[in-house]
């Protein structure tokens, strides 16, 4: 018999079965690239998720987005804030809600031309500068309306997470509140609180479809 042979019940020394001791050396390799090269580091899509617009999904690493519940009372608290020192403000001109003395409600256009007739129509146009500077500003400074600060939310881009620049900012103040302070305030409101509820996956109003927006929760 050789003296190769191992003791009985221990292991050959080239079993490839057998446990090697801690920091013992790894066998050559053999010439392939693939023997040498190291493990693919983990997906990191950073702190506010990567992919671009239509690719790969774009909320992955982002904050969860915005409960409706909570993207409506904060829009309420910015109404409020603006709306409520503007009507202070217009007092001494009459006010910026004309109540009228005829009671023929069922006349849409004299009601239509009442609404909007003399300096109620110059206040809204006033209150409508007012409001797209508020969201502009706010939304392009770090995505927080004074509300949605107290709320802690935040508007970020859908494609990467960042803060909308201006012209994003702009669009989706312009798209949010033109429509609702000068023509369907009721139908647009409506459409956009259900928008909120319903749309998959991203749960975006009007204003955030034409910015590429969504509205996310912030710590």
């Amino acid at each position: 018999m050789s003296n190769d042979q191992p003791p009985p019940g221990q292991p050959p020394e080239d079993d490839p079965f057998s446990k090697k001791p801690h920091g013992s050396q790894p066998p050559p390799s053999s010439g392939s690239p693939y023997d040498s090269a190291p493990p693919p580091p983990p997906y990191d899509p950073g702190p506010y998720g990567g992919g671009q617009y239509g690719g790969t999904d774009p909320l992955s690493g982002m904050p969860p987005l915005a409960e409706p519940g909570k993207r409506i009372l904060a829009r309420l608290i910015d109404f409020l804030i603006i709306s409520i020192p503007l009507y202070l403000i217009s007092l001494p001109w009459g006010g910026a809600v004309e109540m009228s003395d005829n009671n023929n409600d069922d006349n849409v256009s004299d009601v239509f031309a009442q609404t909007y007739s003399g300096h109620q129509l110059l206040w809204s146009l006033i209150a409508l500068v007012v409001y797209v500077a508020y969201d502009t500003y706010f939304t392009h400074k770090d995505g927080r309306t004074l509300g949605k600060r107290l709320l802690k939310l935040r508007v970020a881009m859908l494609n990467d997470g960042r803060v909308p620049d201006t012209g994003s900012a702009f669009l989706r103040a312009v798209v949010l509140w033109v429509p609702a302070l000068l023509c369907c305030p009721c139908l647009w409101w409506l459409i956009n609180i259900v928008l909120m509820f319903t749309d998959k996956p991203y749960k975006q109003g009007l204003q955030d479809k034409a910015a590429k927006t969504v509205v996310v929760v912030t710590n």
